[in-house]
């Protein structure tokens, strides 16, 4: 949002496909892209598509019972980059 205007969005289906998560991943204005699960644990959950412009990987991790971590990574112009976005519960009062 930016004054109170929605400016991009982005839609995420988690399904199952071939006995493995698939995250799909649509966001506005780009073509969707599907991240098979590379590592699911109790607290981590890492998607990835080489085949993927930017980003190859999306991961998240728990970090607490508040907080969480969220990542995307891979090559962009054969640089390695990764961006991410930590996310803490806050009170909707």
């Amino acid at each position: 949002m930016r004054d109170n205007a929605l400016v991009e969005y982005e839609l995420v289906i988690l399904r199952e496909q071939n006995g493995q998560l698939a995250y799909e991943a649509h966001p506005s204005g780009q073509s969707p892209a599907v991240f098979m699960s590379k590592e699911i644990t109790g607290s981590t959950a890492v998607f990835e598509n080489p085949a993927h412009d930017f980003p190859q990987r999306v991961g998240y991790r728990r970090d607490g019972p508040d907080s969480l971590l969220a990542w995307v990574e891979g090559t962009a112009n054969g640089q390695a980059r990764r961006i991410e976005f930590p996310y803490r519960r806050t009170d909707c009062e």
